[in-house]
């Protein structure tokens, strides 16, 4: 795996061993990050704020940052997984950048000196089928981290069908065995 795009394009990324993690494809990266640069309800890369919930590899917080983003909170609570989203970090010079939170996903709240929110672009890619998406998104609402026009990119098994009531639904695209939904919170 590599980062595709923008200032550390072609660096490599490091990916946990093991098959806990599902690292998003090289191609799956490019197309959603071209996706957010031309779509008109997505707010600009440029100085964004992100969150990268069940992180894996931290491969979507790490392109997010090569291409423009100020800060990314990777969320991530399996070992293997964060020590190479550290090593990734460390590697690319992205230390004053990011923090990496070990808390489950589900209990995420603000604390002084905590998180960095609220988040312009919640990248969230829970383990398939386990209907973890919705009390995540319900606990950063609830602490006011999903910015005002906060793009939410969801990762999902492409035969998965959750409940996003409450969500405006942008763009739905299927790669391989995965699909990727673009939402926001809907207007009230």
């Amino acid at each position: 795996m590599r980062i595709v795009g923008g200032k550390n394009r072609g660096r490599n990324i490091i990916a946990p061993s093991g098959k806990n993690t599902r690292p998003t494809s090289d191609q799956a990266r490019e197309s959603i990050f071209n996706i957010l640069k031309h779509a008109e309800w997505s707010p600009p890369m440029d100085g964004a704020v992100v969150i990268d919930i069940f992180a894996g590899s931290g491969a979507l917080g790490l392109e997010a940052l090569s291409r423009g983003a100020e800060f990314c909170l990777f969320v991530e609570t399996e070992p293997k997984a964060r020590a190479s989203i550290r090593e990734n970090t460390v590697a690319m010079g992205l230390g004053g950048m990011t923090r990496l939170h070990r808390r489950d996903a589900t209990k995420l709240r603000v604390e002084p000196n905590n998180l960095r929110g609220p988040f312009s672009h919640i990248f969230l890619d829970p383990p398939y089928n386990k209907n973890l998406a919705r009390p995540v998104l319900r606990k950063l609402n609830e602490q006011g981290l999903i910015a005002e026009n906060a793009v939410i990119i969801y990762e999902m098994a492409k035969d998965e069908e959750p409940n996003l009531r409450g969500y405006a639904i942008h763009d739905t695209r299927v790669w391989g065995a995965a699909k990727v939904v673009f939402m926001s919170l809907e207007k009230t």
